[in-house]
């Protein structure tokens, strides 16, 4: 999985690139355009396109993680889910769904407080590290710090003997 991440990364990081250089030169290329063209209306709109163009690259990268994060945890409350939620959102190594969850329950949280604390700590240092790593990096990084926590966690289970269902990375 791991391995697959990063491959995957570094295809997104290359394309990346390749997009923003031809963007480049077509901005470059219409921006007279700009002079000519009626403004857009709508201050909420303003307001959010104004909010997300001040994020920082590493901020605008975890508030796509914190948005998914936040809507498997409004799923938790769901009463219809929670079946599917039991299946694929936690990990138990006695489970018939093995690989699905190691990706998917890192993005489960139970509590609130939990969540909260997880993605306070994941803004706060999002911008350093994506800055350092690159977006596409960073994604890899995540993901394959909760399959590989994920792991971790079976073989301690089958250690142990408790084969209880967990949550998180």
């Amino acid at each position: 999985f791991t391995g697959s991440a990063f491959g995957s990364a570094a295809i997104w990081q290359y394309e990346s690139l390749k997009s923003r250089v031809q963007t480049y030169f077509e901005e470059a290329r219409a921006d007279w355009l700009d002079k000519i063209r009626p403004q857009k209306r709508g201050d909420f709109r303003k307001q959010v396109n104004s909010w997300w163009n001040n994020l920082t690259e590493g901020q605008r990268t975890v508030t796509g993680i914190i948005a998914a994060n936040v809507f498997v945890f409004c799923l938790w409350r769901l009463p219809g889910m929670r079946r599917i939620m039991f299946t694929y959102f936690t990990s138990d190594p006695s489970s018939r769904a093995l690989c699905s969850p190691m990706v998917l329950s890192t993005f489960s949280h139970f509590s609130l407080f939990h969540m909260a604390a997880n993605m306070y700590v994941l803004w706060s240092f999002s911008s350093s590290i994506v800055s350092l790593l690159g977006c596409e990096q960073f994604i890899a990084v995540y993901l394959s710090a909760g399959v590989i926590s994920t792991f971790v966690s079976y073989v301690a289970k089958m250690a142990t003997g408790r084969f209880e269902p967990s949550l998180g990375a």
